[in-house]
């Protein structure tokens, strides 16, 4: 097994470079190109077969349902004029002369059946005979005398036994005896109502066969109509049309054409009513037109063939000119490295891409080994930068915050004692005393969230002796959230923010509110106070202030809160504002609870 492989590859390479871009280009470009015309070509041709047998599906079933249509309305108007009660009452009276009837003609009989031709044009004619031998035949009324007994649609009217009759037949002209006509008709005995049945009356509506014809020539591209009754007679086609003839002309029976086979047929039932019960309409396919989509789908993947053949023998001849004369002197030079390290090449470079790949290989040869050396000394660099970067940056934020409280604090209880002429201030001072021990004694970055609110705390009560009754408070604490750490004066910035910007601006009595929670694995911390709020406009420059790494807004405070988390906890840490105006605001943070460090109890 290895020996052959051994040998095939020994084969492939002692072949010369022009013959192994003739090779690509036969068995690479052409004999895939052929293979895949071939299947492609199989598919298309049974796809086009299929969708022109769809196409005759539809063909049929749109002329099937266009001829039952037109029958179905014939039987519909045959019924209304069965149940028309006041036709079945004059056709049933027995008239005192022709005078007596003409009169009642015109009052009730001369439009009630014509009236509905025009609403079903597919009617070519309407009738009702009766043996009312009162009545003047004539129009649409017909006394049933001798010559309508022995005519051949009475004939088969009396055969048949249904209520509903739909016939085809063919009768002789009235006016010309030795040519005959075909009809389609509806007969329906009219004995609706039981009181009116003193004489025989049977309705025929002629359906205009014109209609139906134009219907099968409709489809003529598609399909070779043929409409055949229960008898399996070819009542009409697109070859025979409406069978005009000479008198002894019958309904031939249906015969499949020579140049079909029984597969080629396509047959469906006019519909499922007992009166169009046997009739069908029958299909033969147009068999050019499969033909020529075939015959079209070849030329055009032909054409597509060749004209991929050609494109793809020019770019293989042209690559090869391309590339055939400077590989072969890369390769006479690169044949004079006796080792396996990567030595330069001595050789006319050139200017294109064979000329840079060999300055390149050259350059990194040269090069590599300082590269290694360089791309990982700059990495380690550029991360210690980024350290020293985010460590000087947090301790400016920090730095920042302390001298904004404190200088916050000392003007509120200067402006109080001014104000009110404060002789004690004990409490104030006590309460500022501790505060500003414990920021003295603050070394750590990360308390707890129990250190944080026990500074909030005494900040509220400053604040609360600055503006008694106006200003409340109050601390909604998960105790299991007070053993968690996070970066010092998180919460103390928000809280200040709400009495400044929030309370003060109120006359009612303020309420500022420090909720802390565990919620779905977050550590949710939210500032609320029920102030002024903010208008939408300003909330949003507000929001984009604090996003901003160089802005240099108002919102100092908050601001350095939000890039506290954001640096601490990698922009994990969502940061939220939400305010309507007369209504209060609420600024709120979630940390993920696996960010955060926790104190451990004895």
């Amino acid at each position: 097994m290895k020996l052959g492989k051994f040998r095939l590859r020994r084969i492939i390479n002692d072949i010369p470079l022009n013959y192994k871009f003739l090779m690509i280009l036969v068995i690479g470009v052409l004999l895939p190109i052929i293979i895949i015309n071939l299947m492609f070509m199989d598919r298309m041709s049974d796809f086009i077969r299929a969708r022109e047998e769809q196409n005759l599906d539809i063909s049929l079933e749109r002329a099937r349902k266009d001829i039952h249509d037109y029958i179905d309305g014939g039987v519909a108007v045959s019924h209304a004029l069965n149940t028309d009660k006041t036709l079945n009452e004059m056709l049933d009276h027995t008239y005192e002369g022709q005078l007596d009837f003409y009169e009642t003609f015109d009052e009730q009989l001369r439009n009630r059946v014509t009236s509905y031709i025009p609403v079903n044009n597919q009617i070519e004619r309407i009738t009702i005979f009766t043996g009312n031998p009162t009545i003047v035949s004539g129009g649409n009324y017909q006394y049933i005398n001798d010559t309508v007994k022995k005519s051949d649609w009475y004939g088969l009217w009396k055969a048949n036994s249904d209520p509903v009759y739909v016939a085809a037949y063919i009768a002789t002209e009235a006016n010309n005896l030795a040519s005959t006509v075909p009809y389609l008709s509806v007969m329906e005995r009219m004995d609706y109502y039981d009181k009116y049945n003193t004489y025989e009356k049977v309705l025929r509506i002629d359906i205009a066969l014109n209609k139906i014809y134009d219907v099968i020539m409709r489809e003529k591209d598609y399909l070779n109509l043929y409409l055949l009754n229960e008898n399996n007679e070819v009542i009409m086609s697109a070859g025979s049309g409406y069978r005009r003839g000479l008198i002894a002309d019958q309904y031939p029976i249906f015969e499949l054409p020579e140049q079909y086979s029984e597969e080629d047929i396509h047959t469906l039932s006019i519909g499922t009513a007992k009166y169009v019960k046997g009739w069908k309409l029958v299909g033969l396919p147009e068999g050019t037109r499969i033909n020529k989509a075939l015959v079209e789908m070849r030329v055009f993947v032909g054409l597509l063939a060749v004209a991929v053949t050609l494109a793809a023998m020019l770019f293989i001849y042209i690559m090869l000119r391309s590339y055939n004369y400077r590989v072969k002197r890369l390769s006479r030079h690169m044949q004079k490295v006796t080792n396996e390290k990567f030595d330069l090449i001595s050789i006319e470079e050139g200017r294109d891409e064979i000329g840079g790949l060999i300055q390149n290989f050259n350059s990194m040869t040269s090069r590599i080994n300082s590269l290694i050396n360089n791309v990982y000394k700059l990495e380690i660099q550029k991360k210690n930068l980024e350290m020293e970067r985010v460590r000087a940056e947090l301790n400016l934020l920090q730095s920042q915050m302390n001298p904004h409280f404190l200088f916050n604090t000392l003007n509120a209880i200067l402006v109080v004692c001014t104000k009110n002429n404060y002789d004690d201030v004990t409490d104030v001072i006590k309460s500022l005393s501790r505060l500003l021990r414990r920021l003295l004694s603050w070394k750590e970055d990360i308390v707890t969230i129990q250190e944080e609110i026990m500074f909030i705390e005494m900040y509220l009560k400053i604040e609360k002796f600055r503006f008694r009754d106006k200003i409340d408070y109050e601390f909604e604490i998960d105790e299991e959230a007070l053993l968690y750490k996070i970066p010092k004066m998180s919460i103390q910035p928000l809280v200040e923010n709400s009495c400044k910007h929030g309370i003060q601006m109120i006359n009612a009595q303020g309420l500022v509110k420090v909720s802390v929670k565990i919620v779905d694995g977050k550590l949710r911390v939210a500032v609320c106070d029920n102030g002024k709020g903010i208008e939408p406009e300003k909330l949003r420059e507000m929001i984009l202030s604090v996003r901003n790494e160089n802005s240099s807004g108002t919102s100092i405070g908050i601001r350095n809160v939000y890039r506290r988390l954001e640096l601490n906890y990698n922009n994990q840490a969502g940061f939220d504002i939400v305010s309507k105006p007369g209504q209060g605001t609420t600024v709120s943070f979630e940390i993920p609870v696996h960010l955060l460090d926790r104190k451990f109890t004895e």
